[in-house]
């Protein structure tokens, strides 16, 4: 489980440079004026957010691993998850090559609601906004957040789906904290290069989450220990083992 939260937090820092493009704006604007507390405030709801996401994600993958297990197929969720994250990072490998690839799009009501949000916001106090504005950020299309709740699915327990999607967040708050702060000067060819790098990284952990390195060992009940030879005696004297 340690391996892979600190692989999850690898790849999120590696591809923050994403966040920043999906939700650089609506950091900016919860920030203001180079609110620090704002800021603060901003990357604390996505927090939230990003637990209550791990939580049921995980939930979700025990269940399915557990419906799996009925129909005799052995972690359904890690290899379910795996083959996403391969096809993601194969996606934004091709996107970052500068090809193009089929994007998500905001649901409508999803997209509604962000709008009425900023609306009501609009005058709040920063630290308010702030808040708010990270609780609903999940309402953004982001596939690559949505990439490492599949990964959280995989971890197979609420608690490790919430443990995953705090090494993602964690991963993701220098950029953040950086765009809201209004510090967001990366170097040119190391940003050009992130991209590639994070895709590298979410197909590395899609194959071990296939193959089963990333899944906790599971405790087996121990084997029935067999009883200890006893000794008979038998008519003629002699010792006899049963």
């Amino acid at each position: 489980m340690t391996a892979l939260v600190v692989s999850v937090f690898v790849a999120a820092l590696l591809g923050s440079v994403h966040c920043a493009g999906m939700c650089g704006g609506l950091a900016c604007f919860v920030a203001g004026s180079a609110d620090a507390r704002a800021t603060a405030a901003y990357n604390g709801g996505r927090l939230l957010s990003y637990l209550a996401l791990g939580v049921v994600a995980g939930a979700a993958g025990a269940g399915f691993d557990r419906v799996g297990m009925i129909a005799g197929i052995a972690r359904p969720a890690a290899i379910v998850a795996g083959f996403l994250m391969i096809v993601w990072g194969g996606a934004t490998a091709v996107a970052a090559a500068g090809a193009r690839v089929p994007v998500l799009s905001t649901p409508a009501g999803a997209g509604r609601a962000l709008a009425r949000a900023l609306r009501v916001v609009r005058d709040r106090p920063p630290a308010q906004r702030g808040l708010v504005l990270g609780v609903l950020t999940p309402l953004l299309p982001c596939g690559w957040l949505y990439a490492f709740v599949v990964t959280a699915a995989a971890a197979g327990t609420p608690l490790a789906g919430a443990l995953v999607m705090g090494a993602f967040w964690l991963g993701t708050v220098p950029v953040m904290a950086a765009l809201g702060l209004g510090l967001q000067r990366a170097s040119g060819p190391l940003r050009r290069r992130l991209p590639a790098l994070a895709a590298a990284a979410l197909i590395v952990i899609g194959l071990l989450t296939i193959t089963g390195r990333f899944v906790a060992a599971r405790t087996h009940a121990p084997a029935a220990a067999h009883p200890a030879p006893r000794a008979i005696v038998a008519p003629d004297g002699h010792a006899a083992r049963s």
